[in-house]
């Protein structure tokens, strides 16, 4: 468990008795509850030792450590968790797919891959959905693996450097060191040789053990060399053994609080099967079994969005609502003729009306009312869509000042707030939508025929 203000409290100067306000707080307890509320630094209190120093640093920092690949705006995070299970809290740093490149493979190849990486983005909720990383991997040609390496680092993305081979691998880390690169692998049989080169320039490193055990006695003589930035590799073989890995490994960074397992997890689905299919599952189960960059073979539109998708829903806080912003949507080319469609904005409703409003292929405004996130009946129980909430919106939206006929289309699960909108919309005519958004495409093009 984290540090108490009681527990730091015994810790400081006279058994936290000294008050002498030189940390800028009144009583050596208020700093003891600033401190454990993370709030101030160690540093503020003159009067303590190094050792009590670093003894609060470890217990106050978090179980799983923060790591950075990257730098600037693309730089991946990844670690920092408190919770097993997302329901628990929320998962905080989402992880990294990354998609991997070889020196064996064609130029033509290399430069499809690394425009796969520019190119597959897709905007869902307003959020911009992308794989984060390359992984450039070693396979015997070394100025062609270094020369990918340096046009990697050019399109600002950040790097995983794959190579067994010392030499190798520490010139490529030279080439693009300020760009902050992962190293991999770093294993018991190369520690030794790799040590003084990674001291000389520090980046994130990739350990690869075979099991826990072993990964275990890696990270604490790393530990004692003052190495942090690490993330782990046990070299599960199947999809069993990832799962069972993966979970012990977060078990006993939060729950036993075992600093020897309180890191990243890196996972390889691109060795563990030739089958595209199956790497596909491989990698799913990465995101949900808490890995933190997960490395394909390669990226393609149909398996990645639903993969990606996966990855949102999963790192969403499931205390907030998934939701869209309130505001009017335009489908097709919209004109003063155009039907006008108002629901909230819970993510799954916008979706599911957006989607049969772009099947209808009838140019419409889709008014998107913030409910808090919530569904239809829900917002409308609640009191949050009803004609009180949405007359006002409608008003200040200016819709009217585009469409000639004031029509406007509510959720057919909300027909009885049909008349208080009315009220609240002098002028306009309310028409009561479906109750399924499926029959939204039918209903617009007997609407529009009428009119």
């Amino acid at each position: 468990m984290p540090l108490k203000a009681g527990d730091i409290q015994k810790k400081l100067p006279d058994g936290g008795k000294k008050n002498c306000k030189e940390c800028g707080f009144p009583t050596c307890f208020a700093f003891a509850m600033k401190l454990a509320a993370g709030t101030t630094t160690v540093d503020k209190c003159p009067h303590l030792s190094e050792e009590v120093k670093n003894d609060f640093i470890e217990s106050l920092s978090p179980l799983i450590r923060l790591v950075t690949i990257g730098t600037g705006d693309n730089a991946l995070s990844i670690g920092e968790e408190e919770v097993i299970y997302r329901h628990e809290k929320t998962f905080c740093h989402p992880p990294g797919i990354a998609m991997l490149i070889c020196d064996d493979e064609t130029d033509e190849v290399i430069s499809k891959k690394i425009n796969k990486i520019k190119e597959f983005q897709f905007n869902r909720i307003g959020q911009i959905l992308k794989p984060g990383l390359i992984a450039v991997k070693f396979s015997g040609n070394k100025e062609k693996y270094l020369d990918i390496v340096k046009k990697t680092a050019d399109e600002d993305i950040p790097i995983v450097l794959i190579c067994e081979d010392m030499t190798t691998l520490f010139e490529a880390r030279n080439l693009v060191y300020d760009k902050n690169p992962l190293i991999y692998p770093i294993t018991k049989d190369n520690l030794d040789k790799a040590l003084p080169a990674i001291k000389e320039k520090p980046t994130p490193i990739g350990l690869k053990a075979k099991g826990i055990d072993e990964i275990i006695s890696l990270t604490q003589r790393l530990k004692q060399e003052g190495i942090k930035d690490i993330v782990l590799d046990t070299s599960p073989q199947n999809l069993k053994e990832l799962i069972r890995d993966h979970s012990i490994i977060r078990r006993a960074a939060l729950r036993q609080e075992f600093r020897g397992l309180g890191y990243p997890i890196i996972s390889f689905p691109c060795h563990l099967t030739t089958n595209k299919l199956q790497e596909v599952l491989f990698v799913a189960t990465g995101i949900i079994k808490y890995a933190g960059i997960i490395v394909m073979s390669d990226l393609e539109k149909n398996t990645l969005f639903p993969l990606l998708v996966l990855l949102q829903n999963i790192y969403t806080d499931p205390r907030v609502p998934l939701a869209v912003e309130e505001k009017i949507y335009e489908f097709g080319v919209v004109n003063e003729e155009s039907p006008v469609l108002v629901t909230c904005n819970f993510a799954l409703t916008y979706f599911a009306v957006a989607s049969e409003v772009e099947n209808s292929r009838i140019p419409a405004y889709l008014a998107i009312k913030d409910a808090e996130g919530l569904c239809v009946l829900a917002a409308w129980s609640t009191g949050k869509f009803i004609g009180e909430t949405i007359g006002p919106f409608i008003k200040k939206s200016g819709i009217a000042d585009k469409i000639k006929n004031k029509k406007i289309i509510i959720p057919g699960l909300a027909a009885r707030i049909k008349g208080e909108l009315e009220d609240e919309l002098p002028g306009w005519e309310v028409r009561v939508g479906p109750r399924e958004a499926s029959e939204l495409p039918v209903f617009l093009s007997q609407m529009v025929g009428k009119s």
